[in-house]
């Protein structure tokens, strides 16, 4: 196979054993592991070092997590792609990686055909793959409402706001997937808490649940 088709990977995984299995998992692909860390701030290193094409990133790690590596790696390596392998299919985790930059976000039980699949098409740019977590979560995310709800009270990006805000966002981290400031996001917050007739997050959170916007 000609040089130019290998995806260069760098594992960050706090367990040796997973990393092992990894390593065992890709062999006879085109996948090539260039690097292996134990948690967020190494894999930040060696990805600056080792430039992969694509970062193989557990979400629960000692020190830096996951989910903040996301954001640093994003930040000082953009090119570089990043695909979550993660043990907990919790919505939370996967909004806040769309919303920090994550190519994917695929389940430990998942196949060792569609874990090849995800980190190829990352590798390439292709949109996340259907076997992953993430492309449920991120439509979810951008959705707007196709024609006005009278059950639901607010614009079509208060909606988009509340979505996030129920999906446990922060506001930084929802300025950053819908490409608006801090302030912007906290504006929109206090409006819907105000139509809403609520008074915190947690309430406004269980109201989209109950109205089905999550």
């Amino acid at each position: 196979m000609a040089a130019k088709n290998v995806v260069k990977i760098l594992i960050a995984d706090d367990h040796e054993v997973v990393r092992k299995g990894l390593v065992a998992l890709f062999t006879g692909s085109d996948i090539k592991i260039i690097g292996e860390a134990s948690n967020g701030d190494e894999a930040l290193k060696l990805t600056k070092k080792l430039k992969p094409d694509v970062v193989l990133l557990d979400i629960r790690m000692p020190g830096s997590d996951g989910l903040s590596a996301i954001e640093r790696i994003r930040a000082d390596a953009p090119n570089v792609k990043i695909v979550v392998l993660s043990t907990f299919n919790n919505p939370t985790y996967v909004a806040r990686a769309v919303a920090l930059g994550a190519h994917d976000y695929m389940l430990k039980g998942s196949s060792r055909s569609d874990i090849v699949h995800s980190i190829q098409g990352a590798a390439i740019g292709q949109q996340s793959s259907r076997a992953g977590e993430l492309r449920r979560i991120a439509t979810t995310m951008a959705n707007r409402l196709a024609s006005p709800n009278p059950d639901v009270p607010l614009t079509n990006r208060e909606t988009q706001v509340l979505k996030h805000v129920a999906l446990g966002l922060s506001n930084k981290e929802i300025g950053l997937s819908l490409l608006i400031s801090v302030e912007t996001v906290k504006e929109h917050v206090q409006n819907i808490l105000r139509k809403l007739s609520v008074s915190d997050r947690t309430q406004a959170a269980v109201w989209a649940v109950r109205h089905e916007l999550v």
